[in-house]
């Protein structure tokens, strides 16, 4: 059973940040000013069913400023805040599909972040079937300057769900595209999402061991959000599907915590919806409260990642 630095009973990310960097290290999430395959007509439009207008960068940078102002923009709401401990930042490229452009932009927009000398790595956010080789390339350059780390929005594994969220590419594509990262020495992180309609617990679960076996980096876990102005709230409206409690969250997570492997990163273990978008579960808001009730419950267990012990019958 390994022994995480933060004495946590699984790999935090602000672990492997300080394992890595040597201290605390702040996401600046940015928005490059892109669109994705699944909004612009190239496989569809209006994106995933579940996703935001702001393509799930809500949180992100303005994309009226270059990208150095946006780090600028946000180093100094990071040094604002009194929890800050630390003088390193990931550039995170999270609006949309970050790798939907031409190599030459790209190169620009990576390497203006990587210039700064106080951001220690670039994460990257996007579909898999958006890695053409040329960008490979570019991501393996960059990689040698500074670490990137690519994140993959696989959400499933079952075929039904992915065409009922329009993610409008195959498990295979996904497959392919982590094993072309991998051969670059460059770290994925998945996202799933946990309460996708219709989706069991045995699936949910089946959805983490998949992932696992991939020999990821990270992964990314959080519920569905569903938020105002898409398509999934139409859905929802029209045919309601029951919505995760918290309760029911928790134990899901501390099953998926126990099925990982003991040196898989966890980014997250919950979401944030917009407040002023999110329409459910709105329990989700209180993301201490979650994160101390997942806390509490994986000690009352005595849940270790890597236990494999998640079996749904």
């Amino acid at each position: 059973m390994t022994d995480y630095p933060d004495k946590k009973p699984y790999y935090s990310l602000n672990a492997f940040y300080r394992k890595t960097f040597g201290e605390k290290v702040y996401k600046i999430a940015l928005d490059g000013g892109f669109t994705c395959p699944n909004r612009d007509g190239t496989l569809g439009y209006g994106g995933c069913i579940f996703c935001s207008r702001g393509g799930s960068g809500d949180f992100a940078g303005d994309r009226a400023l270059s990208i150095r102002e946006q780090i600028e923009d946000g180093r100094r709401k990071s040094e604002a805040s009194l929890k800050k401990h630390g003088t390193k930042y990931i550039a995170y490229f999270q609006a949309f599909t970050n790798t939907y452009a031409h190599v030459d932009r790209l190169s620009q927009l990576y390497y203006e972040a990587v210039a700064e000398p106080d951001i220690v790595g670039i994460s990257i956010a996007t579909r898999p079937d958006c890695l053409s080789p040329e960008i490979m390339t570019l991501l393996s350059e960059v990689n040698s300057i500074k670490p990137v780390f690519v994140e993959l929005g696989l959400q499933t594994i079952h075929e039904s769900t992915a065409r009922f969220i329009r993610r409008n590419y195959s498990l295979s594509c996904f497959d392919k595209s982590v094993s072309a990262l991998q051969s670059i020495d460059i770290p994925v992180i998945v996202h799933v999402i946990l309460g996708l309609p219709n989706e069991t617990d045995a699936q949910i679960l089946d959805t983490v061991r998949y992932v696992n076996n991939c020999d990821i980096s990270g992964i990314k876990l959080q519920m569905l959000h569903i938020l105002k102005d898409t398509d999934l709230l139409n859905s929802y409206r029209k045919n309601p599907f029951p919505v995760l409690t918290k309760e029911h969250y928790v134990d899901l997570i501390c099953k998926s915590i126990s099925c990982l492997s003991e040196n898989i990163v966890i980014h997250r273990l919950t979401g944030d919806g917009p407040r002023d978008q999110l329409i459910a579960p709105l329990w989700s808001l209180n993301k201490r409260n979650v994160l101390n009730t997942i806390h509490k419950e994986l000690k009352q267990r005595k849940i270790h990642q890597g236990d494999h012990i998640c079996r749904i019958h």
